[in-house]
């Protein structure tokens, strides 16, 4: 069972709401930004003692709807980026709210209160992770990968492969051949 927490944004909140679900001792497998991971469904009863404790914090959980929500997003944004052949040559914004029927606005809200990232941020790191994967498997050049993932271009590809990794593609690429060898 997987619950959503709006306003956990932060390591230190992460800490504080690890500590009241130990309190509460509830029984949690992984804990992140805005999200909590149950070993086992938690009763009403601890639903709502967890709801106060959380309100003390600052934060409070998602209601079922908003969390489906959520993760509904994020289930688009892996199949756009991981699991399509090419990407559909629309904005993301315009794609995801047309998916869900739901006006981008709100999702983009809800989205980033829960995760601590926006839609934006999540799909670029998706992104990223994807073309890591590509330069690994080593079957399209960057032309090729920038074109499959519609970046406009290969430096825009670098650039946000350098911002997110510290690294550019081709050193990437050079730092696993090496890795392969040895």
């Amino acid at each position: 069972m997987k619950l959503y927490i709006k306003y956990m944004v932060s390591v230190r909140c992460k800490a504080e709401v690890q500590a009241k679900l130990d309190k509460l001792g509830l029984h949690y497998g992984q804990v992140d930004l805005g999200e909590v991971e149950f070993k086992q469904d938690i009763t009403p009863e601890e639903h709502d003692q967890l709801q106060r404790e959380l309100q003390d914090l600052g934060v409070e959980l998602l209601d079922k709807g908003h969390g489906e929500l959520i993760e509904q997003v994020q289930a688009i944004i892996v199949d756009l980026v991981h699991h399509a052949d090419t990407l559909p040559k629309m904005k993301n914004s315009d794609y995801i709210s047309q998916q869900l029927n739901r006006d981008y606005t709100q999702l983009a809200t809800l989205f980033s209160e829960a995760t601590g990232v926006t839609i934006e941020r999540s799909i670029i790191r998706h992104k990223i992770e994807r073309v890591k994967e590509l330069l690994i498997y080593d079957e399209l050049n960057l032309t090729e990968i920038a074109d499959k993932l519609n970046y406009s271009s290969v430096a825009h590809l670098s650039g946000q492969f350098k911002k997110e990794t510290g690294l550019t593609p081709t050193f990437f690429k050079q730092l696993k051949r090496k890795k392969n060898v040895a």
